[in-house]
């Protein structure tokens, strides 16, 4: 069974069409700097595949200008950006953290310092703080943002009005910064999805 299948798609270019045992219709997703993928069930064919692409292709049309854009600013956030060194990093970002622990009655229970390709921090179930390095090189309010999103999740686990309720009320604007930090989205993260 042919498992991948590239196909031209005229005012679109190259379309991979990708057997998933996971799908269970066909799907279109455009993801930054890997193009247009079809998720195609293990029951389907790549005819009906390719039919289903050319259906959808006034969405693929708007859509990929979108990621363009996306891969545009990416690359110029890339071209501007510092190189981070993750020593300084750690000292920064270990001090920023105590900072607004200390100020906002959180604690913690480790921090880990690293450059990550997908996320920004996390909170383990434990209280554990993990930083990306690659903070540093933001600006300061959506560093503060981050780190107290982390901090937040020490009390709240999860996204629900609680802990929104909470970020408005530490950051002012949490709803703005997260905007703001969609625009510094790891490049893995972000891709456009058509049923």
């Amino acid at each position: 069974m042919e498992i991948n299948r590239v196909v031209q798609i005229d005012g679109v270019g190259p379309v991979c069409l990708e057997r998933s045992r996971r799908a269970k219709r066909l799907s279109i997703s455009i993801r930054p700097f890997r193009g247009i993928r079809v998720a195609v069930p293990l029951l389907s064919s790549f005819p009906k595949a390719e039919a289903f692409t050319l259906s959808k292709k006034k969405w693929i049309i708007k859509n990929i200008d979108k990621i363009r854009l996306y891969e545009n600013t990416l690359r110029e956030q890339a071209a501007a950006s510092r190189d981070v060194d993750k020593k300084q990093a750690t000292i920064f970002l270990n001090r920023k953290l105590r900072e607004l622990a200390v100020k906002h009655g959180f604690t913690y229970n480790k921090v880990t310092i690293r450059n990550q390709k997908t996320r920004w921090g996390s909170c383990s179930p434990d209280n554990n703080i993990s930083l990306n390095m690659q903070l540093a090189r933001l600006p300061q309010e959506l560093v503060d943002y981050v780190i107290l999103h982390e901090l937040v999740h020490t009390k709240i686990k999860n996204h629900g009005q609680d802990f929104w309720k909470e970020m408005d009320r530490l950051t002012g604007n949490s709803r703005q910064l997260r905007a703001k930090m969609r625009s510094y989205r790891p490049i893995s993260s972000a891709s456009l999805k058509e049923f």
